[in-house]
């Protein structure tokens, strides 16, 4: 290899995992050791038992498939893909190289660097800290990256919240401020790269060191005009409770450098990428901007392993349920925003407004590995019935995408693709009226599902009217709450263990407890009847609580009892869906009692008491008619 070559190889190499892993000398020596070679489309490299020189190689250009000797395609591996671990062989009883044979041939022309085994195997043997991270298993070297991924120090800044991380130092000007003022306060007084401009103190609109480079300096323009002239309006926002995760897809999602953090709609400080630093991978981040990115429905659904190895490491970390509920729904949202998106580009522009809506766990940032789908599309009333035909053809295709991404069709049809839940805004206020004024059971098993909605996709406002509209609906419906408080607490939680248990009886789950039906259903239900006899307008489960106890109806104890329950419940449920997507089989909320050791069962009794207590406070409070 030319020396020349040399540095732009260790350049290339110090960005790719495992190498970035390793110090710079052993980067250097293996860059050194590197064999370049090109493979024109359709040429193919055998691996067979008895090779004598194996490498492993890395794809610096072009894309690679892998198959099997029976033919069965192993993998297809793009630019900065590695493969060749299989021969990397270090212990005995292993699998055998003939079980691990395969061919990999050029998809197109490709360059590739050859790293010789033997040198690999040198330097890791002289540094062994660093060998995990090229095991021949696929699992150890998984294992590795999500343990190097999910260390404590990223932990200790994406799951912080933003006024954790966020500057102080934010200059805020009124709206009649001349350019020149505001350019004055944000460079000389505050220092800081975003101006947010007020108006009658709420915010008008915001202006960037780029803005103002763009806008006026390029332009020409006067200093003396107002701020307001050119600012950004209708700006994005964080607030100073949410997670730095949460910051980074949104500055990523609408490609912005910089983030007003708002407390009580008041601007408190500014987030920018700079507090960001490229040392802190997280990988969920670099998975949602893949989903940004992806350019065919059909590469989207290649990602779900991605979206999995995010649950493994976020569960076995031992973060929050909260988190981990509010991460997964993240990535939910981006899957469906860019499903949408790609929907829309193929179909033609959507011929009215609307609103993509989500609900269930979906809505309430809870998603986990068995979250289905829960939707509903919300048209503006001027649309056509010519135009629902575009509408039905969108919401068929996305339910159809996102099914095939692992996000699957909901068994109660409560889903876009349905005709009656894609309706303009009138016939929805028409639903809920009829929901609140007579819920039986079907009105009722409705308006449990859509009693919690997000918009997440097109015109927010829509959704924002219709929740509107139901909420001054159940505070004029006295006996709603009634109703709905006597349905939540016909199923009770097991406060036996196990003889007393509940367990299915029949069927393909005989023997086991189902932790969704008798425990945390019960406790998403108490969160949302709390919370809306308190009037509040809150969807996720935590903050209801919290925000029934600043409404007085539950006490300080019982708010921590209750979220310390919905915790605990949470990661057995986690746990269990780990253990099943370990194990190769299909995760559900059905678990063995076997499952469960000392520990689990003296704090599931616990649990169970405290959502049993709460039960029995709401039945006296709204169980009668």
């Amino acid at each position: 290899m030319p020396q020349t070559l040399l540095p732009n190889i260790v350049e290339f190499m110090a960005q790719i995992d495992p190498f970035d892993k390793l110090p710079p000398y052993c980067q250097r020596q293996i860059a050194a050791s590197i064999k370049i070679t090109y493979l024109a489309q359709g040429e193919r490299i055998h691996f067979s038992t008895d090779q004598e020189d194996c490498y492993l190689y890395i794809i610096r250009t072009g894309s690679m498939e892998q198959r099997k000797t029976d033919g069965v395609l192993r993998a297809k591996l793009g630019k900065e893909d590695i493969f060749g671990f299989s021969f990397l062989q270090t212990e005995e009883g292993t699998n055998s190289h003939a079980e691990m044979a395969y061919t990999a041939t050029a998809m197109e022309n490709s360059l590739l660097y050859l790293i010789p085994h033997a040198k690999l195997k040198v330097i890791l043997e002289a540094y062994p800290e660093y060998a995990q991270h090229f095991a021949a298993q696929a699992q150890v070297r998984i294992q590795s990256a999500l343990s190097v991924v999910w260390s404590d120090d990223e932990k200790g800044l994406f799951f912080k919240k933003v006024s954790e991380v966020a500057s102080g130092k934010v200059a805020i000007v009124s709206a009649d401020m001349s350019i020149q003022q505001t350019a004055y306060k944000m460079t000389v007084e505050e220092r800081s790269s975003m101006a947010v401009i007020t108006d009658n103190g709420k915010i008008a609109g915001v202006i960037t060191d780029r803005d103002l480079a763009k806008r006026v300096i390029a332009l020409g323009l006067s200093t003396d005009k107002p701020i307001s002239d050119v600012m950004t309006v209708n700006p994005l926002v964080i607030d100073h409770d949410d997670l730095v995760m949460k910051a980074a897809s949104m500055m990523m999602q609408h490609n912005v450098r910089s983030l007003p953090v708002v407390k009580d709609d008041q601007v408190v400080a500014l987030l920018t990428t700079t507090h960001l630093v490229q040392e802190h991978r997280v990988q969920a981040i670099f998975l949602i901007e893949k989903i940004k990115y992806t350019d065919s429905l059909e590469a989207l659904t290649e990602l779900t392993s991605e979206r999995q190895a995010i649950f493994e490491a976020l569960v076995k970390g031992n973060v929050g349920a909260e988190i981990i509920g509010q991460v997964m729904s993240m990535l939910m949202d981006a899957y469906n925003r860019r499903i949408l998106q790609l929907v829309e580009a193929r179909l033609g522009e959507p011929p009215c407004l609307y609103t993509w809506v989500v609900a269930g766990s979906h809505a309430r940032n809870e998603v986990h590995l068995l979250s289905d789908q829960d939707n509903a599309i919300i048209l503006s009333d001027d649309v056509s019935k010519n135009d629902r035909m575009y509408f039905q053809l969108l919401a068929m295709d996305v339910c159809k995408w996102m099914d095939a991404c692992g996000y699957t069709l909901c068994t109660g049809n409560f889903m876009a693709s349905v005709r009656k839940w894609c309706q303009p805004l009138e016939v929805w206020k028409e639903y809920y009226r009829k929901w609140a004024s007579n819920p039986e059971y079907e009105r009722l098993l409705n308006i449990s599902v859509f009693l919690e909605v997000r918009s997440i996709y097109g015109e927010k406002v829509l959704s924002d009217q219709l929740q509107a509209h139901l909420h001054q609906l159940l505070g004029e419906s006295r006996s709603f709450l009634t109703i709905l408080s006597n349905d939540a607490v016909s199923t009770q939680p097991p406060l036996g263990i196990f003889n007393k248990f509940v367990l299915e009886k029949n069927g393909q789950h005989t023997n086991t407890l189902n932790i969704k039906k008798y425990a945390l259903n019960l406790i998403v239900d108490l969160a949302r009847i709390y919370s809306l006899s308190a009037g509040g307008e809150l969807t996720g489960t935590e903050e209801r609580f919290r925000y029934a106890h600043e409404k007085g109806v539950i006490s300080e104890d019982s708010l921590k009892d209750v979220i310390g329950a919905y915790r605990f419940i949470t990661r057995i449920r986690y746990a269990h869906q780990l253990e099943a997507l370990k194990n190769g089989e299909v995760p559900n909320n059905h678990i063995s009692p076997d499952m469960f050791g000392s520990f689990e069962r003296k704090h599931l009794k616990d649990a169970f008491r405290i959502i049993a207590d709460l039960q029995d406070v709401m039945k006296l409070r709204y169980g009668k008619l």
